[in-house]
């Protein structure tokens, strides 16, 4: 079932970069086990299966070794191969535990995507659990960004947010997988957020997705979303929407806008541009 995978890359920078996400399209959909053996051999950090239902499509994500409730780039990925299908639009997906959409619209070469994430909230990281991220990395507590707290953000999934206060820090992120696993397995973590603010508009931004069995997401729409909605949580001066540079490091440049309207637990819009994949 391998050969009925469309692959693209999301959140791509232009004809380059984004992330790879496989999207499976049918009138019904595998069983789990399937899906999770069809995500495995696709191999990358996710891949989304949809089926057509009364009011829209029914949606399942899977990394390679697990299912996962949110996906944000395979989401993006998904509007694309609908707008394709089925022309522009905006169509209405229903996860495991939300209800969502996602919208495509055809610019040449590329498609712009949008999804409209599941609502957000965040709370505060306990001191153990900060601890054992910051020791994971190698990082310490004075290399936190201190206006923009630890936190777990939410956003269809959970996610560790460490600003940090140096660019240079960011880029030097290392880690070992096992451990990260355990971790974010341990925490019910869908990734560690590691950022940086160059402005209050513009967050430079790695993503270990270690409880997926992958080390680093070049771009992560779920992750955006969370740290959106933290940002409103607490105030920053965010304008109404930030930009993310993710990818860098690993040489797959990512770009990703959110947009966050004032009202406090309400969802995000998290867009992008997909290029098709020739592979």
């Amino acid at each position: 079932m391998t050969k009925d995978i469309q692959k693209f890359a999301a959140f791509s920078d232009g004809d380059h970069g984004g992330n790879p996400a496989g999207v499976w399209i049918g009138d019904a959909l595998p069983d789990t086990v399937a899906m999770q053996r069809i995500a495995a051999e696709v191999g990358f950090s996710e891949t989304v299966f949809a089926t057509p239902t009364e009011d829209g499509w029914r949606v399942h994500y899977f990394s390679p070794e697990s299912e996962v409730p949110f996906c944000g780039h395979a989401t993006i990925a998904l509007g694309a191969a609908l707008s394709q299908a089925h022309g522009d639009g905006l169509f209405h997906l229903t996860l495991n535990n939300a209800k969502i959409t996602v919208e495509g619209q055809r610019q040449g070469s590329l498609i712009a995507a949008a999804l409209q994430s599941p609502a957000t909230h965040s709370a505060a990281v306990s001191t153990t659990l900060l601890a054992d991220a910051l020791a994971l990395f190698g990082y310490a507590e004075n290399d936190i960004d201190d206006r923009i707290p630890p936190a777990i953000a939410h956003a269809g999934a959970n996610h560790l947010v460490i600003a940090l206060n140096s660019r240079e820090k960011l880029s030097a992120m290392r880690y070992n997988l096992a451990d990260g696993r355990s971790l974010m397995h341990q925490a019910g973590l869908a990734t560690i957020v590691l950022a940086f603010a160059e402005t209050p508009q513009l967050f430079h931004a790695r993503n270990p997705f270690a409880s997926g069995g992958v080390y680093e997401d070049p771009a992560t729409g779920a992750a955006a979303a969370a740290l959106a909605g933290y940002l409103r949580d607490i105030a920053w001066p965010h304008g109404g929407a930030i930009d993310i540079i993710q990818g860098e490091d690993m040489g797959h440049g990512s770009r990703l806008h959110a947009d966050i309207p004032a009202a406090i637990g309400s969802t995000i819009r998290v867009s992008g541009t997909v290029r098709l994949m020739d592979v």
